[in-house]
């Protein structure tokens, strides 16, 4: 979970004024019939919590809560969402797959502008995958797929470092789905830009030599498909304390980092990707822009 403060009207750049996170892994803490368990609820509410009470100590005038697929998918996420609505009074909008990769595409687009042509985003989540393609701010295709890096990872990948068949199991598998799609976007034609948005991207970049998140929001990052093709087996044969010492690399993402790479590594590949740079902006920032948006039109 993660609260982020901005300062923010109509017109202006939202600019981050406070941020506050929380790991919750709610992917990776399904039961073996697709709910959310006592753990997970109680974390969740907790969090929720914490977070309301940053918010008011910062001074927050409007809060727009949303949740994505963990809580979307899982077989209890009616009672999930009652339970925080009756304990902190937040009542979470869960956002589609389609509406997720529609606003992050819209981030993607005020971030880069007109100049960028045809874009095509990619998001890695932790648990789904998101694809948009387009030339204007509403995408022409959009596309969620369930390969997030903590979903695969808890599914697929129980070892550490997990077994080499479940590293292979799990590259056809996502290949498998990523193929299904690719049809959906390529009779748009070539894009003229391509560019990935998470904290996995980030992550991969910066183990494949991208620069660290201290030098700023506007150094170029980007990440090659040739680099990642080398540093997927690496990272197959770590334990996840090994990746968890990579430059740029959290101690909480660490565990889930070889499915993001397998999920990225298979995306460039199939949409015939040979380099993507990182787009700082995300569905955070979409959401942002789309309410902004909506003040300027009232």
């Amino acid at each position: 979970m993660h609260l982020l403060v901005v300062d923010a009207h109509p017109g202006a750049c939202p600019l981050p004024a406070h941020s506050h996170k929380a790991e919750l892994r709610l992917a990776q803490l399904l039961d073996d019939d697709g709910a959310i368990g006592p753990q997970g609820v109680d974390r969740l509410v907790s969090v929720v919590q914490e977070s309301l009470q940053a918010a008011e100590d910062k001074g927050v005038e409007d809060l727009l809560t949303f949740a994505t697929s963990a809580v979307r998918e899982a077989r209890n996420a009616d009672d999930v969402l009652a339970r925080v609505r009756t304990e902190t009074g937040v009542e979470l909008q869960v956002l589609t797959g389609e509406e997720e990769a529609r606003l992050t595409f819209l981030a993607a687009r005020r971030w880069f502008g007109w100049s960028a042509g045809k874009l095509l985003v990619l998001d890695i989540g932790g648990g789904s995958l998101e694809i948009a393609y387009g030339i204007d701010e509403e995408p022409d295709a959009a596309a969620s797929l369930p390969l997030g890096a903590g979903r695969l990872t808890a599914g697929w990948l129980p070892g550490d470092p997990p077994a080499p068949d479940d590293v292979r199991a799990l590259r056809r598998h996502v290949r498998t789905e990523i193929a299904r799609t690719v049809g959906e976007f390529s009779r748009f034609g070539p894009p003229d830009h391509v560019v990935a948005t998470s904290k996995t991207f980030k992550q991969l970049a910066r183990i494949a030599g991208a620069a660290r998140s201290a030098e700023g929001l506007y150094v170029q990052r980007e990440l090659k498909r040739e680099s990642l093709e080398g540093w997927v087996p690496r990272l197959a044969g770590m334990t996840e304390a090994e990746r968890a010492e990579l430059p740029g690399v959290s101690e909480g993402r660490a565990g889930q980092l070889l499915a993001g790479a397998l999920v990225a590594e298979a995306a460039m590949d199939l949409f015939g990707v040979e380099r993507l740079e990182i787009c700082p902006w995300a569905l955070r920032e979409g959401v942002i822009l789309r309410r902004l948006d909506h003040m300027e039109s009232v």
